[in-house]
C-alpha cells in the first residue's frame, strides 16, 4: 500500500484518472492505463474488472465499487463521493472501470461531480467489449457493401434519467451490438425482426460471454432462433455477455466477397502490378524516421 498519503499536502487536491481496462484480458489494457495504475495511490474498480489486474497496483489502496445488475452494488452517489474525499487525502487517484469509460460507463457523473468540485480529471481510454468480440470472431463490423453504421445499445436505463413519454428508442444501423442485453436476449430479437427492415428472421446473431478471457464462450444462431429463447439456457448468469447482430456478422460472407475480390485481381488481364512507388527515390534515408 502507498505511503504517499504521509507527504501529500492535504492542502492540495489530487488527480483523478478515469481508466479503462479493456474487454477483459489483463494485457489488453493500454500502456498508459497499465503505468498509472503502478503509479496510483488508491484505486477503485469495477466488479467487471478480473482481480489478475489488480496486481499492476500492489502499492496502492484496492477499493471494490462494482455494480452489476441484480446484485449488491455501490450507488453512483456513494462512488462520486468516495472520489472526491480520495482526491483530498492521495495524489493520484484511479477509477477503473471495465472496457471504455466513456461507454456505458456513467462516466459523466463522476466528471461532472470531479469538475464542479475543482479536482482535476483525466480519462484514459480502453477496448471496449464489442470490438473485442469482433476481434474474437475474426469478422469486421462494418463490410462494403454490406454494413456501414454500427450501433452501441443497453438495455439498462436509470429511471432517474427517462424523459416521461419519451422511452429510448432502439437505433436504425446495419450491425447491431448490445451491452447488458441477457435477460432480455429474446425480447430484443422479437423486435428487431418486427421492426427493423434491415433484420429478419434468418439474420446471424453471435453472442460472447467474457470476452477476450480464458473464459470466453460463443454462441452462434440466427434471430429467429434468438426470438424463440434457444440461447435462454446456454446463458452464464454470471459472465457479461454481448449480442452481436447483422450481416456483416456471417461468415460465409466474409469468404465469398473476400475470395471475389481475389480472383478479381488474380485473373483479371488488366490488372497490372505497379512497381513505381517501390523504385522510387521519393523516400530517401536522410527523410525516414524511426
Amino acid at each position: 500500500m502507498s505511503n504517499k498519503i504521509n507527504s501529500f499536502d492535504a492542502k492540495t487536491l489530487g488527480k483523478v484518472f478515469l481508466v479503462g481496462a479493456g474487454p477483459g484480458a489483463i494485457d489488453l489494457i493500454t500502456v498508459r492505463g497499465a503505468k498509472l495504475l503502478a503509479q496510483a495511490d488508491i484505486v477503485f474498480y469495477d466488479a467487471l474488472v478480473d482481480a489478475e489486474m489488480l496486481s499492476f497496483c500492489p502499492q496502492a489502496k484496492q477499493v471494490a465499487v462494482g455494480k452489476r445488475c441484480g446484485k449488491l452494488s455501490s450507488a453512483q452517489q456513494f462512488i462520486n463521493k468516495r472520489l472526491v474525499d480520495a482526491a483530498h487525502k492521495y495524489e493520484t487517484v484511479v477509477r477503473l472501470k471495465g472496457g471504455d469509460p466513456m461507454l456505458f460507463g456513467r462516466a459523466d457523473e463522476e466528471l461532472n461531480t470531479l469538475k464542479e468540485m475543482g479536482i482535476e480529471v483525466e480519462v484514459v481510454p480502453g477496448i471496449t467489449a464489442a470490438l473485442a468480440g469482433a476481434a474474437s470472431l475474426q469478422q469486421s463490423l462494418t463490410l462494403r457493401g454490406i454494413s456501414r453504421s454500427v450501433a452501441f445499445i443497453t438495455q439498462a436505463q436509470g429511471a432517474g434519467n427517462l424523459t416521461p413519454g419519451n422511452p429510448i428508442t432502439h437505433p436504425i444501423a446495419d450491425t447491431l451490438v448490445y451491452y447488458m442485453g441477457r435477460k432480455d436476449a429474446a425480447k430484443i430479437a422479437q423486435l428487431l425482426i418486427d421492426t427493423e427492415k434491415n433484420h429478419s428472421i434468418n439474420t446471424p446473431v453471435h453472442i460472447l460471454e467474457a470476452v477476450s478471457t480464458r473464459r470466453e464462450r460463443h454462441w452462434s444462431s440466427t434471430l429467429g432462433e434468438l426470438a424463440e429463447g434457444k440461447a435462454e439456457t446456454w446463458f452464464d448468469r454470471n459472465s457479461p455477455a454481448l449480442i452481436m447482430v447483422g450481416e456483416a456478422l456471417r461468415a460465409d460472407t466474409h469468404e465469398s466477397k473476400i475470395d471475389a475480390k481475389i480472383a478479381k485481381d488474380l485473373y483479371d488481364p488488366s490488372t497490372e502490378v505497379d512497381n513505381c512507388l517501390q523504385n522510387s527515390q521519393i523516400l530517401t534515408n536522410s527523410w525516414r524516421r524511426a
